[in-house]
């Protein structure tokens, strides 16, 4: 998974991935490049799409208040290329970035500025009131407020408007609503986030100034300009949101952009589509109706809107979390809760991180906090990365339900065969150290080779598994039982009709007791051989026809299957008396591999059997185990697991000690027993 940008720290949430049901995602930096730029500008009732026009029609005195509140209201940095002719490097947050860049191209310089600049008192930016704050020293009875934010909230705060020659006119709300509509809600229209810069000159020493109250500072405010900032959408989050949309994951965007800004990027990445019905909500509208007055959620109204949510703009950590809790706690479909993924990248979002039954951080832009709070890690802040999260984990499941179905049909034949052969021939036609080389393959080999296919598209074309989804499906059921049967009838039959394989039957050779013979030995490769090829079938586990899609492309699968059949031939081969095997002929290693091949039609056969004529168990597995006594019991759990992780430390210890310290504990364990 780290290959595919996903650095996972706790490792249950691979599976957990594999049932996902909603997908709660922030839009900068997932769905979106994060690489901002002011493409529009909206100063004095006139609109710029250019730096070099904008500076050509501002006057002294409107630039400096222009780029003055760029560079002092910030905190970002703009860098050198790292390589000639590349981009500039830019650090801290992208959209102060956008606008440091914004005031180089007008030929300012951020540095110089900051440099004369005496900045005495910050109000850093809040998620709640969506703006930042910066008093600065103009002279020692004045300073100037700067203020940037979301466009509509730090417009409703500005009484007056700075015009292009640098004069300053009344703003009534006629006016506010002109800017609203020819400025705000076009650039959110095309997918822009859109800022207000705003000033106020205070005649008050910075001493005084610090006392007051945020809300007296940040009134009456003068706006000098509406900004629209690009973010591009990450080309690849599309084609993911449809991926995700087939395999039945709702994608839910919460954001911090405005309503409009919000529905034309989730238009954009295919959150939306036109018509369909989906709701887009702000979240003051959104806490208003599903919270109460202390806080909590009413599930019965959250039910109301969820399902048909899709983008929460104008929303806080705090909506975020409300979010989550609510879909995970929500039981209005009959299949189970939700499992919800969110990400977040702030020190505000580890609540719902937490929360989430898979928290993903972003790994470029993402704070200490919310990366201690996640289960997964994205490396490259993509929201392609969860995509491949999902798919890895289903695939988890699948290799599980492989390795199942595979394991219990070897296990179903094994004990049948030894149970009827020691009751009718008292002695069983598979020996100890076979079953032990059989065990060999069923664990240990089976689990590497049905383990290893890496996740494919096809993942994504079903719904998510539910909680309650039965550990053994029927369609497991139907090839365990049908594949158990097919290969005892084979195994049976060639141990009590020798003559179909033309040998003599017997455990020994006549001529010699001692040695094993090619009755026994057949019975033995065929066995193998069945499991073997059974193997190929256990590749699929919903009844797709091709067991060889993708086979070729799993080398390793390949390479075990042919180290298996290698040491199959040269345990039946050079074995002899050790192994119980007696050599055979091309023509009876022929007869063995044909018969266990049988497994592929049979396995064929069984696909189209409709699954709904077999039972399914182990639906849930609280139905397995009921505690009545948890505390006692929880007691006797610790005790019974700190009992064998004390032996298991005893024989580590045990194999890292030398000969004589060996000897010394077996003679003290001999004198502890007499």
């Amino acid at each position: 998974m780290l290959l595919d940008n996903n650095l996972v720290r706790h490792l249950d949430a691979c599976e957990t991935m594999g049932s996902a049901t909603t997908i709660c995602s922030d839009k900068t930096g997932t769905l979106t490049t994060n690489r901002m730029t002011v493409v529009e500008s909206y100063v004095g009732n006139t609109e710029f799409s250019s730096a070099a026009d904008l500076r050509a029609a501002l006057s002294p005195v409107a630039m400096a208040a222009l780029c003055d509140g760029i560079c002092l209201n910030s905190t970002a940095e703009i860098l050198p290329p790292l390589k000639a002719g590349g981009k500039p490097e830019h650090t801290g947050n992208k959209t102060e970035c956008a606008l440091l860049q914004l005031a180089t191209d007008m030929g300012v310089v951020y540095a110089d500025v900051r440099k004369a600049g005496d900045v005495g008192h910050m109000l850093t930016f809040s998620s709640t009131k969506k703006r930042m704050t910066v008093v600065v020293r103009t002279s020692a009875t004045t300073c100037r407020v700067f203020t940037k934010g979301a466009s509509e909230i730090v417009l409703d705060l500005c009484q007056s408007q700075l015009q292009l020659d640098g004069s300053v006119s009344p703003l009534n709300e006629a006016q506010k609503n002109h800017i609203h509509s020819n400025a705000i809600e076009t650039y959110a229209n095309q997918a822009y986030r859109t800022l207000c810069l705003a000033y106020r000159d205070i005649d008050a020493s910075m001493e005084v100034i610090k006392t007051w109250a945020d809300e007296d500072l940040e009134r009456d405010l003068t706006c000098v300009a509406i900004v629209g900032i690009e973010d591009p959408v990450r080309d690849e989050v599309p084609g993911a949101i449809r991926q995700c949309n087939k395999a039945g994951i709702v994608v839910r965007m919460v954001t911090g952009d405005n309503m409009a800004t919000a529905k034309s990027i989730a238009l954009k990445c295919g959150i939306l589509s036109p018509n369909d019905g989906s709701l887009v909500m702000e979240g003051a509208e959104f806490r208003r109706r599903v919270l109460d007055s202390n806080g909590n959620i009413i599930q019965s109204e959250f039910d109301k809107i969820w399902p048909m949510l899709r983008v929460l703009a104008r929303s806080s950590p705090k909506d975020k979390y409300t979010l989550v809790s609510g879909l995970i706690a929500s039981n209005l479909y009959p299949h189970g809760p939700q499992v919800v993924a969110v990400t977040g990248d702030g020190t505000n979002d580890a609540p719902a991180l937490k929360k989430a039954d898979v928290g993903f951080a972003m790994g470029i832009c993402g704070t200490a906090v919310a990366k201690d709070a996640s289960d997964i890690i994205l490396m490259d802040d993509n929201f392609k990365s969860i995509v491949n999260a999902v798919k890895w984990g289903r695939n988890v499941y699948d290799s599980i339900a492989k390795f199942l179905q595979f394991q219990l049909t070897v296990n179903l034949v094994a004990i049948t065969v030894a149970i009827v052969g020691a009751i009718v021939l008292e002695e069983s036609p598979l020996s100890a150290i076979q079953l032990l080389w059989v065990n060999l393959i069923m664990d240990t080999f089976a689990s590497l080779a049905l383990a290893t296919d890496s996740p494919t598209d096809a993942l994504l074309e079903r719904k998510p598994y539910p909680r309650t989804k039965a550990l053994i499906s029927r369609k497991m059921f139907k090839h365990i039982v049908g594949q158990g049967i097919f290969q005892l009838i084979v195994i049976l039959l060639l141990t009590f009709v020798p003559s179909l394989i033309n040998v003599k039957a017997g455990y020994k050779d006549e001529r010699d007791g001692n040695n094993p013979t090619e009755h026994y030995t057949m019975i033995f490769n065929t066995f193998v051989f069945l499991q073997l090829f059974n193997e190929i079938n256990a590749r699929r586990i919903h009844d797709e026809l091709n067991v060889f899609d993708g086979f070729f492309q799993n080398q390793l699968y390949i390479g075990i299957q042919i180290f298996q059949i290698t040491l199959q031939a040269v345990m039946v081969q050079f074995g002899g008396l050790a192994l119980k095997c007696a050599p055979l002929s091309g023509s009876q290693w022929a007869i063995c591999i044909g018969i266990g091949a049988l497994s592929l039609p049979v396995g064929l056969s069984l696909r189209c059997v409709h699954a709904d004529h077999f039972p399914q168990f182990f639906t849930s597995c609280n139905e397995v185990e009921t505690v009545h006594e948890p505390s006692a019991r929880g007691k006797e759990l610790w005790m019974r697991t700190f009992a064998r992780l004390r032996t298991q430390i005893r024989v580590i210890k045990a194999f890292r000690s030398s000969g004589a310290q060996r000897r010394l504990l077996t003679e003290k364990g001999h004198r502890n027993t007499i």
